[in-house]
Protein backbone atom coordinates (compact mmCIF):
# COMPACT_ATOMS: atom_id res chain seq x y z
CA UNK A 1 0.00 0.00 0.00
CA UNK A 2 1.14 3.44 -0.81
CA UNK A 3 2.24 5.62 2.29
CA UNK A 4 -0.28 8.45 2.98
CA UNK A 5 1.49 10.11 6.31
CA UNK A 6 5.15 10.61 6.77
CA UNK A 7 6.91 8.52 9.21
CA UNK A 8 10.61 10.06 8.90
CA UNK A 9 12.55 12.05 11.58
CA UNK A 10 11.36 15.36 12.48
CA UNK A 11 14.33 16.69 14.60
CA UNK A 12 14.09 19.68 16.64
CA UNK A 13 16.94 22.14 15.57
CA UNK A 14 16.09 25.81 16.96
CA UNK A 15 12.85 27.90 17.32
CA UNK A 16 10.53 26.53 15.16
CA UNK A 17 12.97 24.88 13.43
CA UNK A 18 12.48 21.20 12.40
CA UNK A 19 15.24 18.92 10.68
CA UNK A 20 14.89 15.84 8.05
CA UNK A 21 19.02 14.85 8.49
CA UNK A 22 20.49 13.82 5.17
CA UNK A 23 21.00 10.60 6.84
CA UNK A 24 17.39 9.79 6.91
CA UNK A 25 18.06 8.11 3.09
CA UNK A 26 21.02 7.84 0.87
CA UNK A 27 20.43 9.62 -2.09
CA UNK A 28 19.66 13.18 0.16
CA UNK A 29 22.53 15.53 -0.84
CA UNK A 30 21.85 17.95 2.18
CA UNK A 31 19.21 18.33 5.10
CA UNK A 32 15.81 19.16 5.07
CA UNK A 33 14.29 22.27 7.22
CA UNK A 34 11.00 22.92 7.75
CA UNK A 35 10.02 25.91 9.88
CA UNK A 36 6.67 25.20 11.78
CA UNK A 37 5.52 25.15 15.37
CA UNK A 38 5.22 21.89 17.55
CA UNK A 39 1.57 22.24 17.49
CA UNK A 40 1.48 21.96 13.70
CA UNK A 41 3.55 18.47 13.92
CA UNK A 42 1.02 16.34 13.65
CA UNK A 43 -0.55 18.16 10.15
CA UNK A 44 2.59 18.27 8.95
CA UNK A 45 3.07 14.20 8.93
CA UNK A 46 -0.29 13.59 8.04
CA UNK A 47 0.78 14.00 4.42
CA UNK A 48 4.03 12.94 2.39
CA UNK A 49 4.73 17.19 1.99
CA UNK A 50 7.76 16.47 4.35
CA UNK A 51 8.78 13.28 1.83
CA UNK A 52 8.48 15.99 -0.88
CA UNK A 53 11.12 18.42 1.43
CA UNK A 54 13.62 14.92 1.14
CA UNK A 55 13.17 14.33 -2.71
CA UNK A 56 14.29 17.95 -3.42
CA UNK A 57 17.53 17.62 -1.35
CA UNK A 58 18.25 15.30 -3.50
CA UNK A 59 18.93 17.27 -6.54
CA UNK A 60 22.24 17.81 -7.80
CA UNK A 61 24.09 21.12 -6.66
CA UNK A 62 21.45 21.88 -3.83
CA UNK A 63 23.39 24.23 -1.50
CA UNK A 64 22.98 23.91 2.39
CA UNK A 65 19.37 22.78 3.02
CA UNK A 66 15.74 21.49 1.11
CA UNK A 67 13.62 24.10 3.09
CA UNK A 68 10.07 24.53 3.42
CA UNK A 69 7.88 27.21 5.19
CA UNK A 70 5.05 26.75 7.80
CA UNK A 71 2.23 26.41 5.08
CA UNK A 72 3.80 23.51 3.95
CA UNK A 73 1.38 21.20 1.95
CA UNK A 74 1.42 18.47 -0.88
CA UNK A 75 2.67 19.52 -4.57
CA UNK A 76 3.63 18.76 -8.04
CA UNK A 77 7.32 17.93 -7.40
CA UNK A 78 8.49 20.40 -4.88
CA UNK A 79 5.82 20.97 -1.73
CA UNK A 80 3.98 24.00 -1.51
CA UNK A 81 5.88 26.45 0.45
CA UNK A 82 9.58 24.60 -0.79
CA UNK A 83 12.91 26.90 -1.07
CA UNK A 84 15.87 25.30 -2.39
CA UNK A 85 18.71 26.72 -3.84
CA UNK A 86 21.47 25.20 -6.50
CA UNK A 87 24.48 25.95 -7.75
CA UNK A 88 24.87 26.04 -11.64
CA UNK A 89 28.74 25.90 -11.47
CA UNK A 90 28.46 22.60 -9.15
CA UNK A 91 26.19 20.88 -11.70
CA UNK A 92 22.98 22.80 -9.90
CA UNK A 93 19.41 22.18 -11.84
CA UNK A 94 16.54 24.18 -12.21
CA UNK A 95 13.24 22.08 -11.62
CA UNK A 96 9.80 23.48 -13.46
CA UNK A 97 7.94 21.62 -10.46
CA UNK A 98 10.39 23.89 -8.14
CA UNK A 99 8.63 26.98 -9.65
CA UNK A 100 4.98 25.43 -10.25
CA UNK A 101 2.56 25.52 -13.11
CA UNK A 102 1.32 29.00 -12.10
CA UNK A 103 4.88 30.66 -12.92
CA UNK A 104 4.71 33.89 -10.71
CA UNK A 105 1.57 33.41 -9.00
CA UNK A 106 1.59 36.34 -6.74
CA UNK A 107 -0.13 39.22 -4.91
CA UNK A 108 0.42 43.09 -4.50
CA UNK A 109 -1.27 45.37 -1.81
CA UNK A 110 -2.89 48.79 -2.50
CA UNK A 111 -3.37 50.86 0.52
CA UNK A 112 -5.85 53.58 0.20
CA UNK A 113 -6.84 56.56 1.96
CA UNK A 114 -10.67 55.84 2.40
CA UNK A 115 -11.79 54.39 5.98
CA UNK A 116 -14.10 51.57 7.05
CA UNK A 117 -16.55 54.14 8.50
CA UNK A 118 -16.08 55.78 4.70
CA UNK A 119 -16.42 52.66 2.88
CA UNK A 120 -18.90 50.61 4.68
CA UNK A 121 -22.42 52.15 3.32
CA UNK A 122 -21.10 51.47 -0.26
CA UNK A 123 -19.41 47.92 0.06
CA UNK A 124 -21.79 46.15 -1.73
CA UNK A 125 -21.65 48.61 -4.60
CA UNK A 126 -18.31 48.25 -4.48
CA UNK A 127 -18.15 44.07 -4.31
CA UNK A 128 -21.00 43.73 -6.89
CA UNK A 129 -19.38 46.22 -9.57
CA UNK A 130 -15.67 44.67 -8.80
CA UNK A 131 -17.31 41.20 -9.56
CA UNK A 132 -19.03 42.85 -12.63
CA UNK A 133 -16.00 44.55 -13.94
CA UNK A 134 -13.25 42.26 -13.22
CA UNK A 135 -13.27 39.08 -15.15
CA UNK A 136 -12.75 36.25 -12.98
CA UNK A 137 -12.88 32.10 -13.15
CA UNK A 138 -12.08 29.52 -15.75
CA UNK A 139 -11.46 30.47 -19.30
CA UNK A 140 -12.71 34.33 -18.78
CA UNK A 141 -11.37 36.68 -21.34
CA UNK A 142 -10.44 40.00 -20.69
CA UNK A 143 -11.13 43.48 -21.83
CA UNK A 144 -7.56 44.08 -22.91
CA UNK A 145 -6.39 42.48 -26.00
CA UNK A 146 -2.94 41.84 -27.26
CA UNK A 147 -1.66 41.27 -30.82
CA UNK A 148 1.17 38.84 -30.77
CA UNK A 149 3.91 41.18 -31.56
CA UNK A 150 2.25 43.28 -28.51
CA UNK A 151 2.25 40.24 -26.12
CA UNK A 152 6.51 39.05 -27.29
CA UNK A 153 6.75 42.99 -25.82
CA UNK A 154 4.75 42.60 -23.15
CA UNK A 155 7.05 39.33 -22.18
CA UNK A 156 9.91 41.08 -22.72
CA UNK A 157 9.52 44.30 -20.98
CA UNK A 158 6.87 43.30 -17.79
CA UNK A 159 4.88 45.31 -16.44
CA UNK A 160 6.40 48.66 -17.32
CA UNK A 161 4.73 47.61 -21.18
CA UNK A 162 1.65 47.99 -19.35
CA UNK A 163 2.23 51.01 -17.61
CA UNK A 164 3.48 53.00 -20.79
CA UNK A 165 -0.17 52.49 -22.08
CA UNK A 166 -1.81 54.86 -19.17
CA UNK A 167 -2.68 51.70 -17.19
CA UNK A 168 -0.19 52.69 -13.77
CA UNK A 169 2.29 54.52 -12.37
CA UNK A 170 6.15 54.70 -12.02
CA UNK A 171 5.48 54.25 -8.73
CA UNK A 172 3.57 50.85 -9.15
CA UNK A 173 6.80 50.04 -11.20
CA UNK A 174 9.27 51.02 -8.37
CA UNK A 175 7.17 48.94 -5.90
CA UNK A 176 6.96 45.29 -7.88
CA UNK A 177 9.55 42.64 -6.84
CA UNK A 178 12.29 43.21 -9.90
CA UNK A 179 10.75 46.36 -10.75
CA UNK A 180 7.85 43.65 -12.65
CA UNK A 181 10.51 42.43 -15.01
CA UNK A 182 13.14 39.26 -15.14
CA UNK A 183 15.83 40.13 -17.68
CA UNK A 184 16.40 37.17 -19.72
CA UNK A 185 13.10 36.65 -20.74
CA UNK A 186 12.82 35.07 -24.37
CA UNK A 187 9.17 35.09 -25.78
CA UNK A 188 10.29 33.09 -28.74
CA UNK A 189 10.88 30.25 -26.31
CA UNK A 190 7.02 30.37 -25.55
CA UNK A 191 4.94 27.87 -27.57
CA UNK A 192 1.85 29.16 -29.91
CA UNK A 193 0.19 27.27 -27.81
CA UNK A 194 0.82 29.24 -24.44
CA UNK A 195 0.60 32.62 -26.47
CA UNK A 196 -2.78 31.61 -27.66
CA UNK A 197 -3.72 31.01 -24.17
CA UNK A 198 -2.27 34.53 -23.36
CA UNK A 199 -3.74 36.41 -25.95
CA UNK A 200 -6.58 37.60 -23.65
CA UNK A 201 -6.00 36.55 -20.31
CA UNK A 202 -4.09 38.98 -18.91
CA UNK A 203 -6.03 41.52 -16.57
CA UNK A 204 -8.22 38.55 -15.43
CA UNK A 205 -8.05 36.71 -12.19
CA UNK A 206 -8.72 33.22 -12.91
CA UNK A 207 -9.89 30.83 -10.88
CA UNK A 208 -8.77 28.48 -7.60
CA UNK A 209 -7.21 30.26 -4.58
CA UNK A 210 -7.37 33.62 -6.78
CA UNK A 211 -8.79 36.32 -5.83
CA UNK A 212 -9.34 40.65 -5.14
CA UNK A 213 -10.26 41.18 -2.13
CA UNK A 214 -10.98 44.63 -0.18
CA UNK A 215 -9.74 44.73 3.29
CA UNK A 216 -9.47 47.00 6.44
CA UNK A 217 -6.70 47.07 8.30
CA UNK A 218 -7.41 45.36 11.70
CA UNK A 219 -4.45 45.81 13.84
CA UNK A 220 -0.88 47.34 13.58
CA UNK A 221 1.63 45.78 15.51
CA UNK A 222 4.76 47.66 14.43
CA UNK A 223 3.45 51.51 14.30
CA UNK A 224 7.05 52.83 12.85
CA UNK A 225 7.22 50.33 10.05
CA UNK A 226 3.14 50.81 9.46
CA UNK A 227 3.76 54.31 9.15
CA UNK A 228 6.04 53.83 6.26
CA UNK A 229 4.41 51.72 4.12
CA UNK A 230 1.38 54.72 5.37
CA UNK A 231 -0.59 51.95 6.95
CA UNK A 232 -2.90 52.94 10.09
CA UNK A 233 -5.99 51.18 11.98
CA UNK A 234 -9.40 51.10 10.41
CA UNK A 235 -7.75 52.03 6.66
CA UNK A 236 -9.15 50.21 3.77
CA UNK A 237 -6.48 48.17 1.64
CA UNK A 238 -7.13 46.18 -1.56
CA UNK A 239 -5.40 42.81 -2.24
CA UNK A 240 -4.99 41.13 -5.19
CA UNK A 241 -3.69 37.89 -6.12
CA UNK A 242 -3.20 36.24 -9.13
CA UNK A 243 -0.21 34.60 -11.92
CA UNK A 244 0.56 34.09 -15.87
CA UNK A 245 -2.85 32.25 -16.14
CA UNK A 246 -2.94 29.75 -18.63
CA UNK A 247 0.06 31.14 -20.69
CA UNK A 248 1.97 30.19 -17.80
CA UNK A 249 0.77 26.83 -16.92
CA UNK A 250 1.40 25.87 -20.83
CA UNK A 251 4.92 27.48 -20.26
CA UNK A 252 5.38 24.69 -17.41
CA UNK A 253 3.53 21.46 -19.07
CA UNK A 254 5.85 22.09 -22.33
CA UNK A 255 8.81 22.69 -20.42
CA UNK A 256 8.27 19.30 -17.96
CA UNK A 257 8.00 17.37 -21.58
CA UNK A 258 11.27 18.51 -22.78
CA UNK A 259 12.98 17.45 -19.22
CA UNK A 260 11.14 14.14 -19.14
CA UNK A 261 14.45 12.26 -20.12
CA UNK A 262 16.84 14.52 -19.00
CA UNK A 263 17.86 13.30 -15.87
CA UNK A 264 19.15 9.69 -18.09
CA UNK A 265 20.63 12.33 -20.42
CA UNK A 266 22.90 14.44 -17.83
CA UNK A 267 23.40 10.94 -15.62
CA UNK A 268 21.55 11.51 -12.22
CA UNK A 269 18.48 9.80 -10.80
CA UNK A 270 15.92 11.40 -9.32
CA UNK A 271 13.09 9.88 -6.63
CA UNK A 272 10.41 11.61 -7.95
CA UNK A 273 9.37 12.21 -12.01
CA UNK A 274 7.62 14.85 -10.83
CA UNK A 275 11.11 16.20 -9.65
CA UNK A 276 12.30 16.12 -13.56
CA UNK A 277 15.22 18.79 -13.71
CA UNK A 278 18.33 19.14 -15.86
CA UNK A 279 21.20 21.30 -15.46
CA UNK A 280 20.74 25.23 -15.42
CA UNK A 281 23.48 25.48 -17.87
CA UNK A 282 21.67 23.06 -20.42
CA UNK A 283 19.81 23.55 -23.41
CA UNK A 284 16.93 22.94 -21.89
CA UNK A 285 17.72 24.84 -18.96
CA UNK A 286 17.98 27.32 -20.35
CA UNK A 287 15.53 27.23 -22.55
CA UNK A 288 12.97 26.70 -20.02
CA UNK A 289 14.76 29.83 -18.04
CA UNK A 290 14.22 32.13 -20.80
CA UNK A 291 10.21 30.91 -21.01
CA UNK A 292 9.95 31.11 -17.80
CA UNK A 293 10.81 34.04 -17.22
CA UNK A 294 8.49 35.96 -20.37
CA UNK A 295 6.14 33.94 -18.03
CA UNK A 296 7.03 35.93 -15.05
CA UNK A 297 6.65 38.98 -17.05
CA UNK A 298 3.23 38.42 -18.27
CA UNK A 299 1.93 37.95 -14.66
CA UNK A 300 3.53 40.92 -13.47
CA UNK A 301 1.40 42.53 -16.23
CA UNK A 302 -1.44 41.16 -15.31
CA UNK A 303 -1.80 41.77 -11.90
CA UNK A 304 -0.77 45.13 -13.16
CA UNK A 305 -4.06 45.34 -15.36
CA UNK A 306 -5.65 44.03 -12.17
CA UNK A 307 -4.79 47.12 -10.38
CA UNK A 308 -5.49 49.07 -12.86
CA UNK A 309 -9.35 47.65 -13.18
CA UNK A 310 -9.93 48.21 -9.43
CA UNK A 311 -9.02 51.61 -9.48
CA UNK A 312 -11.51 52.33 -11.82
CA UNK A 313 -13.97 50.81 -10.13
CA UNK A 314 -13.62 52.53 -6.62
CA UNK A 315 -12.97 55.56 -9.25
CA UNK A 316 -16.83 55.04 -10.52
CA UNK A 317 -18.16 53.73 -6.58
CA UNK A 318 -17.07 57.07 -4.64
CA UNK A 319 -17.29 59.27 -7.48
CA UNK A 320 -13.48 61.18 -7.55
CA UNK A 321 -10.74 59.91 -9.27
CA UNK A 322 -8.87 56.86 -7.93
CA UNK A 323 -5.46 58.93 -7.02
CA UNK A 324 -7.66 61.48 -4.80
CA UNK A 325 -8.44 58.43 -3.09
CA UNK A 326 -4.83 57.53 -2.48
CA UNK A 327 -4.71 54.18 -4.50
CA UNK A 328 -1.07 53.61 -3.93
CA UNK A 329 0.62 50.11 -4.75
CA UNK A 330 2.54 49.19 -1.21
CA UNK A 331 3.97 46.22 -3.02
CA UNK A 332 3.84 43.41 -5.13
CA UNK A 333 5.75 39.58 -4.87
CA UNK A 334 6.22 36.63 -7.04
CA UNK A 335 5.18 33.71 -4.88
CA UNK A 336 6.20 30.79 -8.06
CA UNK A 337 9.85 32.04 -9.30
CA UNK A 338 13.14 30.54 -9.62
CA UNK A 339 15.97 33.70 -9.82
CA UNK A 340 19.21 34.33 -9.38
CA UNK A 341 20.47 35.81 -6.40
CA UNK A 342 23.50 35.72 -4.08
CA UNK A 343 23.66 34.18 -0.64
CA UNK A 344 25.69 33.05 2.11
CA UNK A 345 25.27 28.88 1.34
CA UNK A 346 27.40 28.23 4.82
CA UNK A 347 30.75 29.07 6.38
CA UNK A 348 31.15 32.69 4.90
CA UNK A 349 30.51 31.54 1.20
CA UNK A 350 28.55 33.28 -0.28
CA UNK A 351 27.72 32.01 -3.99
CA UNK A 352 25.06 32.93 -6.85
CA UNK A 353 22.36 30.40 -6.63
CA UNK A 354 19.20 29.32 -8.74
CA UNK A 355 16.91 29.99 -5.93
CA UNK A 356 13.78 27.82 -6.72
CA UNK A 357 10.27 29.58 -4.36
CA UNK A 358 7.47 27.30 -5.00
CA UNK A 359 4.90 28.88 -2.80
CA UNK A 360 6.97 31.12 -0.84
CA UNK A 361 7.77 34.77 -0.55
CA UNK A 362 10.89 37.20 -1.10
CA UNK A 363 11.77 38.57 2.41
CA UNK A 364 14.39 40.71 1.96
CA UNK A 365 15.65 42.60 5.17
CA UNK A 366 16.44 46.37 5.76
CA UNK A 367 19.79 47.30 3.61
CA UNK A 368 19.61 44.90 1.08
CA UNK A 369 20.20 46.55 -1.98
CA UNK A 370 17.35 44.97 -3.84
CA UNK A 371 14.83 46.37 -1.61
CA UNK A 372 13.62 50.07 -2.74
CA UNK A 373 14.63 53.29 -1.10
CA UNK A 374 11.59 53.55 0.95
CA UNK A 375 12.09 50.66 3.03
CA UNK A 376 15.93 50.39 3.06
CA UNK A 377 15.47 50.72 6.92
CA UNK A 378 12.22 48.64 7.34
CA UNK A 379 12.93 45.59 5.27
CA UNK A 380 11.05 44.63 2.11
CA UNK A 381 7.06 44.43 2.55
CA UNK A 382 6.14 40.84 2.75
CA UNK A 383 2.31 39.92 2.12
CA UNK A 384 0.62 36.99 3.34
CA UNK A 385 -2.89 36.29 2.35
CA UNK A 386 -4.84 33.73 4.87
CA UNK A 387 -8.48 32.48 3.97
CA UNK A 388 -11.15 34.85 2.33
CA UNK A 389 -12.82 34.19 6.05
CA UNK A 390 -10.04 35.10 8.78
CA UNK A 391 -7.39 37.47 8.16
CA UNK A 392 -4.08 38.51 6.24
CA UNK A 393 -0.67 40.06 7.18
CA UNK A 394 1.59 42.61 6.25
CA UNK A 395 5.04 41.58 7.39
CA UNK A 396 8.59 43.33 6.63
CA UNK A 397 12.13 41.05 5.87
CA UNK A 398 14.12 40.69 8.58
CA UNK A 399 18.06 39.48 8.37
CA UNK A 400 16.91 36.22 9.87
CA UNK A 401 15.92 35.44 6.10
CA UNK A 402 19.04 35.47 4.59
CA UNK A 403 20.90 33.46 7.20
CA UNK A 404 17.59 30.69 7.37
CA UNK A 405 16.13 30.45 4.37
CA UNK A 406 18.05 32.00 1.31
CA UNK A 407 15.65 35.03 1.47
CA UNK A 408 12.38 33.37 1.43
CA UNK A 409 9.19 33.74 3.89
CA UNK A 410 5.91 32.10 3.69
CA UNK A 411 3.10 33.01 1.25
CA UNK A 412 -0.19 32.25 2.91
CA UNK A 413 -2.21 30.36 5.27
CA UNK A 414 -1.27 26.72 3.27
CA UNK A 415 -4.06 24.29 2.34
CA UNK A 416 -4.85 21.69 5.34
CA UNK A 417 -7.69 20.49 2.98
CA UNK A 418 -7.98 18.88 -0.37
CA UNK A 419 -10.28 20.87 -2.66
CA UNK A 420 -12.45 17.63 -3.41
CA UNK A 421 -13.02 17.50 0.73
CA UNK A 422 -13.60 20.88 0.75
CA UNK A 423 -16.36 20.64 -1.72
CA UNK A 424 -17.74 17.58 0.06
CA UNK A 425 -17.80 19.33 3.15
CA UNK A 426 -19.51 22.43 1.56
CA UNK A 427 -22.21 19.62 0.91
CA UNK A 428 -25.69 21.35 2.17
CA UNK A 429 -23.92 24.79 3.20
CA UNK A 430 -23.55 28.27 1.44
CA UNK A 431 -20.68 29.45 1.66
CA UNK A 432 -21.66 32.78 0.94
CA UNK A 433 -24.23 32.94 3.47
CA UNK A 434 -22.06 32.06 6.41
CA UNK A 435 -19.24 34.91 5.00
CA UNK A 436 -22.29 37.25 4.83
CA UNK A 437 -23.22 36.63 8.68
CA UNK A 438 -19.73 37.50 9.48
CA UNK A 439 -19.45 40.38 7.78
CA UNK A 440 -17.89 39.40 4.28
CA UNK A 441 -19.13 39.61 1.08
CA UNK A 442 -18.29 37.36 -1.11
CA UNK A 443 -18.56 36.88 -5.04
CA UNK A 444 -17.73 33.91 -7.08
CA UNK A 445 -19.20 32.26 -10.29
CA UNK A 446 -20.12 28.63 -8.74
CA UNK A 447 -20.44 27.41 -5.82
CA UNK A 448 -17.94 25.32 -5.97
CA UNK A 449 -15.13 27.97 -5.89
CA UNK A 450 -16.23 28.94 -2.89
CA UNK A 451 -16.55 25.89 -1.47
CA UNK A 452 -12.78 25.13 -2.25
CA UNK A 453 -11.71 27.86 -0.70
CA UNK A 454 -13.98 28.30 2.31
CA UNK A 455 -11.78 28.97 5.43
CA UNK A 456 -11.93 25.35 7.36
CA UNK A 457 -9.72 24.52 3.93
CA UNK A 458 -6.90 26.06 5.58
CA UNK A 459 -4.74 26.36 8.60
CA UNK A 460 -4.56 29.34 10.95
CA UNK A 461 -2.67 32.02 9.21
CA UNK A 462 -1.87 33.93 12.58
CA UNK A 463 -0.14 30.64 13.25
CA UNK A 464 1.60 30.26 10.21
CA UNK A 465 2.96 34.29 10.67
CA UNK A 466 3.97 33.73 13.93
CA UNK A 467 6.49 31.48 13.27
CA UNK A 468 8.24 33.25 10.84
CA UNK A 469 8.10 35.93 13.08
CA UNK A 470 9.68 33.80 15.68
CA UNK A 471 12.21 32.45 13.22
CA UNK A 472 13.23 36.09 12.54
CA UNK A 473 12.53 35.84 8.85
CA UNK A 474 10.41 38.37 8.72
CA UNK A 475 8.33 40.60 11.42
CA UNK A 476 4.60 41.46 11.77
CA UNK A 477 3.52 44.48 10.61
CA UNK A 478 -0.30 44.65 10.38
CA UNK A 479 -3.35 42.60 10.41
CA UNK A 480 -6.06 42.86 7.94
CA UNK A 481 -9.68 41.89 7.77
CA UNK A 482 -11.23 41.07 4.37
CA UNK A 483 -14.74 42.55 4.13
CA UNK A 484 -15.61 41.87 0.35
CA UNK A 485 -13.87 39.42 -1.73
CA UNK A 486 -14.42 38.39 -5.75
CA UNK A 487 -13.09 34.72 -7.08
CA UNK A 488 -13.87 32.39 -10.12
Amino acid sequence: MAKTSFAGPLEAAGECTWRIPKSYRADMRVDGVIFADSSMLGQLRSDLAPEQVANVATLPGIQKASIAMPDIHWGYGFAIGGVAATDPLEGGVISPGGVGYDINCGVRLLRTNLTWDDAKPRIRTLVDTLFKEVPTGVGQEGKYRFTKPELHKLMEQGSRFVVNRGQGTERDVAFTEAFGCLEGADPDRVSDRAYERGLSQCGTLGSGNHFLEVQVVDRILDEPTARVMGLEEGQITVLIHSGSRGLGYQVCEDNLLNFKDASKKYGFTLPDPQLACAPVHSPEGQAYLSAMRAAANYAWCNRQLLTHQAREVFATVFEQPWENLGMELIYDVAHNIAKFEQHNVGDGVIKEVCVHRKGATRAFPPGHPEVPELYQETGQPVIIPGSMGTASWVLAGQPGSMLHSFGTSCHGAGRMMSRTAAVKLAAGRRIDKELDAIGIIARARGFKGLAEEQPAAYKDVDLVVDVVDRVGISKKVARLRPVGVIKG
